[in-house]
């Protein structure tokens, strides 16, 4: 029983990455998943009492995973350059991972404050991992760059979610070769 329930939980949290990535935290009700899943709605509620708490899940779950990828893409990089500029790319190679638009769809959504607390927390370690990398580039103010620079990725994540004029990989390049040009000051 234990078993078929965590499936359950698991198609609940997919259907609402879906729906996340597809409309935004509106797509996000609890008859679309109940009818994206096959469950009856009172169901739905025997897995999650609110749409926060489904949202503050898919957090706990997705956002490691990701914040992870970034990481090992940092390790891999040799130099504190090289670091900053994966740091950059991975974020924004995950720009069509549904996981990633599902959390992008919820950090711009409406959330209780323990849902945004958590979300603020993992942003925070992805912060965190970069604060390093420009410390050793002599940056005298290695968190408030480390959070100029994530305003970049966001702001380029945003522009590619956007579909803007841009393609993707030139959106990306910018953002790289601005990260890199302003890190080393």
């Amino acid at each position: 029983m234990a078993e078929h329930r965590t499936m359950q939980r698991g198609a609940l949290l997919d259907a609402a990455r879906s729906l996340l990535s597809e409309g935004g935290t509106e797509a996000l009700t609890f008859p679309a998943l109940a009818e994206r899943t096959g469950l009856a709605r009172s169901s739905v509620y025997e897995y999650f009492r609110s749409r926060a708490a489904v949202v503050e899940e898919l957090c706990a779950v997705d956002f490691p995973v990701w914040a992870a990828e970034v990481e090992a893409a940092m390790e891999r990089a040799g130099t504190a350059e090289g670091k900053i500029e994966a740091y950059v790319r991975q974020q924004l190679a995950l720009v069509g991972d549904r996981r990633h638009r599902a959390v992008v769809a919820i950090s711009a959504g409406e959330l209780d404050a323990g849902a945004r607390e958590k979300i603020r927390a993992a942003h925070g370690g992805l912060i965190a991992m970069i604060v390093e990398a420009l410390g050793e580039l002599g940056q005298r103010e290695p968190r408030l760059a480390a959070m100029l620079l994530q305003g970049v990725v966001d702001a380029a994540v945003r522009r590619i979610e956007l579909g803007a004029a841009e393609d993707p990989e030139q959106i990306t390049e910018a953002a790289v070769s601005m990260a890199l040009r302003g890190v080393r000051g």
